[in-house]
């Protein structure tokens, strides 16, 4: 089968063996893969040395990213019942080993949804509901990260939020937040295209970073009230930036996922007394309820897709993606052999 494999920290475009299912898997088709700004972060990080990425990766074996994903299942393993053949699913993307729990689209041995092919495990599929695409469907995943970015605040009455960063997991905060009726929502970015997403998607003040530091657009927009302060950048500094912001006793989400070393300055946090707080993931029950929330029409998935390509388009889609006031996110058909590429 084919798949964009990460091969000398370059996206290639070969083949790879077919997958077999196990017992309790299923061997699925990809209909459609987002792609994710940790893969960006990864391609151009991970194994360059150092200690900055702890993980099973060897740069030396071949590696086919992709965990934003949904699928239709075309072959059973031994003692599947959960799931039928033809079933279009997504799943949380792990398996489960003898060695413990495999990211699926970090691992060498499970490959990712940049495939036209892949296992997962039966027990954790969910069905996608009927009429709902799958490149919304999709979008389960990084919008199940800021779902539980968000419940991992614990945000009160009287708090509002401060979002730095409006790329997908950034936008997917955004929108948690405003389904859970936080105001004011301030949101920055240097993107205009990113910016103009974050109001539809629930930020009440937008602004550019470059002409409003968004703590004084707080301090113009909210009062007396105190913000939350979500990092969704990833890059080195802004963990220190966001803690400058933070009220006496804040706290501080941090989501964007930086891969290189980074330095804070402790007093700033000592002498406010700030809590950081790093989010991961999300919990089975929140992937579950994003799913729901996205059929219900509740979060309009349809905003946060820029373009749709076909697997010999990931590598060009990469490179696109390195210009965000282009695109924010990119859906992958795998097993369609043309694409836009717009």
């Amino acid at each position: 089968m084919r798949a964009a494999i990460l091969r000398d920290h370059k996206l290639v475009i070969d083949d790879v063996d077919e997958p077999v299912p196990g017992p309790g898997q299923v061997l699925v088709e990809t209909l459609a893969c987002g792609i994710c700004g940790s893969d960006l972060h990864f391609i151009q990080h991970a194994g360059k040395g150092g200690d900055e990425v702890e993980s099973p990766f060897d740069p030396t074996r071949d590696l086919v990213m992709g965990h934003e994903f949904t699928v239709r299942v075309v072959e059973l393993g031994d003692g599947v019942e959960n799931v039928a053949e033809g079933d279009i699913v997504v799943s949380m993307p792990a398996m489960v080993t003898p060695e413990g729990m495999a990211p699926i689209g970090y691992s060498h041995d499970f490959p990712g949804g940049y495939s036209e092919r892949m296992l997962l495990m039966a027990a954790i599929c969910l069905k996608v509901p009927a009429g709902l695409s799958a490149s919304h469907a999709a979008l389960t995943e990084p919008l199940a990260v800021g779902r539980h970015t968000v419940n991992l605040a614990k945000i009160t009455q009287g708090e509002g939020a401060i979002v730095l960063g409006c790329g997908p997991i950034g936008l997917a905060i955004i929108s948690a937040l405003s389904l859970d009726g936080v105001e004011p929502i301030i949101a920055a970015d240097f993107s205009r295209k990113r910016r103009e997403l974050a109001g539809e998607m629930g930020a009440h003040e937008v602004v550019d970073p470059k002409s409003e530091p968004a703590a004084d657009a707080w301090a113009r927009v909210a009062g007396v009230r105190e913000p939350v302060i979500f990092e969704a950048v990833g890059v080195p500094g802004m963990i220190d930036q966001a803690m400058r912001m933070a009220p006496r006793s804040g706290r501080v989400i941090v989501a964007g996922a930086c891969m290189e070393p980074d330095t804070i300055t402790p007093i700033v946090g000592i002498r406010n007394e700030l809590t950081i707080q790093f989010a991961l993931g999300y919990t089975p029950e929140e992937f579950s309820a994003t799913l729901d929330t996205i059929a219900a029409g509740k979060i309009d998935a349809a905003k946060l897709i820029t373009d749709e390509v076909g697997l010999d388009d990931v590598p060009k889609a990469f490179d696109m993606l390195a210009h965000p006031d282009e695109h924010v996110k990119i859906i992958v058909t795998p097993n369609a052999r043309s694409s836009s590429g717009t």
